[in-house]
């Protein structure tokens, strides 16, 4: 039987354990989207997580719309995140960069112009912005021009992210964001090669798994995927179909693993799932399968001896638990996680929370 602390391996990655470190966005990047040492600190306490997939991080300024969020398209921002990923190798870490496009869900005041989409449409509720929570605007439809450019710029940070000293990338196509609005016939209503049938919402997350592989190597990539939830006014009518046919095309690029944010229950954020879609797409593809969405680590055991999933993912209980692996493996107790400071932008509630070993020798 396979448990959580076997070795596991991603591509080209080795992770010594199954736990692996959830991408959370904290906020503590500035207004270039540079990384700073505070980050380094932060992931460096992380680094015992099987593997560490970092925060969102924008591929460019117009696909940036969350304030202080890191991005990999300028210099600046790949000298910055040397220091995270040195940080992080010299704990004996993995880390791989996540590579996000906001699309419809950038405010102009953060993207520098009107946000793109597969469609003109307007995500719901309010965008979060350095003047506060505003309304978010109507996205245009990307042009053809506008799609080409925006694959490059996915290739491009995954160059940059390579440079940079990442051990891998993962696509994000989670979440309500530039891929997943592509994606899903809620918010893709194109009549063209990008929209419509199954095949054709597929094209835009399979050429961008491709450019990325071409510019870095697939067994350097994964991808995120939030198939079973609603998540910013993004879902679909029949997502099981949808998921088991971009199943069969992850197996024809031979992306390695991929992530599924798949709740089986109400999540923390409200959001009610539909039937889980991992066990239709296990059966058309042969790489390795993480499952995400607030799971302790008795879920996390559970999924894995079970053989339902390759290895679990887990975010807030990083936040709050720097040495989460040992924590677990030994059964300790977790820190409560503080959620007034998980966006505040300071070290408090980000660098200050006591490992095991220091509460034992308070």
């Amino acid at each position: 039987m396979v448990g959580l602390f076997d070795s596991l391996e991603l591509g080209s990655i080795h992770l010594p354990n199954r736990l692996v470190m959830a991408p959370l966005t904290r906020a503590r990047s500035n207004r270039e989207a540079v990384p700073n040492d505070l980050m380094a600190a932060y992931y460096a306490q992380r680094a015992s997580a099987g593997m560490i997939i970092s925060e969102a991080t924008g591929i460019s300024r117009e696909g940036l719309g969350w304030p202080d969020a890191p991005g990999l398209w300028s210099e600046a921002q790949v000298e910055g995140w040397k220091h995270v990923t040195g940080a992080v190798h010299r704990a004996d870490g993995r880390i791989v960069a996540q590579l996000w496009h906001m699309g419809r869900l950038v405010h102009p005041d953060l993207g520098g112009g009107e946000p793109v989409s597969a469609s003109a449409t307007t995500a719901p509720d309010f965008a979060h912005t350095y003047q506060g929570k505003q309304p978010y605007t109507q996205a245009r439809a990307a042009t053809r021009d506008d799609i080409e450019r925006i694959i490059g710029d996915y290739a491009s940070a995954a160059r940059n992210a390579v440079r940079a000293g990442f051990d891998g990338v993962q696509v994000h196509g989670a979440n309500g964001y530039l891929v997943d609005q592509f994606l899903r016939d809620s918010s893709n209503f194109r009549d063209d090669e990008f929209g419509g049938s199954i095949d054709n919402r597929l094209r835009f997350a399979t050429r961008v798994l491709k450019a990325v592989g071409d510019e870095i190597g697939m067994d350097k990539v994964g991808i995120r995927f939030s198939p079973n939830i609603y998540s910013q006014g993004v879902e679909d009518s029949d997502p099981i179909p949808l998921f088991a046919t971009l199943a069969d095309r992850l197996e024809e690029l031979k992306v390695p693993w991929i992530e599924l944010r798949e709740p089986s229950r109400p999540t923390s954020a409200g959001a009610v799932p539909s039937a889980a879609v991992s066990p239709a797409m296990r059966s058309r593809y042969s790489g390795k399968i993480l499952i995400n969405s607030d799971y302790d680590w008795k879920d996390a055991w559970g999924r894995v001896s079970s053989a339902t999933a390759d290895g679990v993912s887990i975010g807030r209980l990083f936040i709050a638990n720097p040495d989460l692996v040992k924590r677990i493996a030994t059964g300790a107790p977790l820190n409560d996680g503080d959620a007034s400071t998980f966006y505040s932008g300071e070290a408090r509630g980000y660098v200050d929370y006591p490992t095991l070993d220091k509460v034992r020798a308070a």
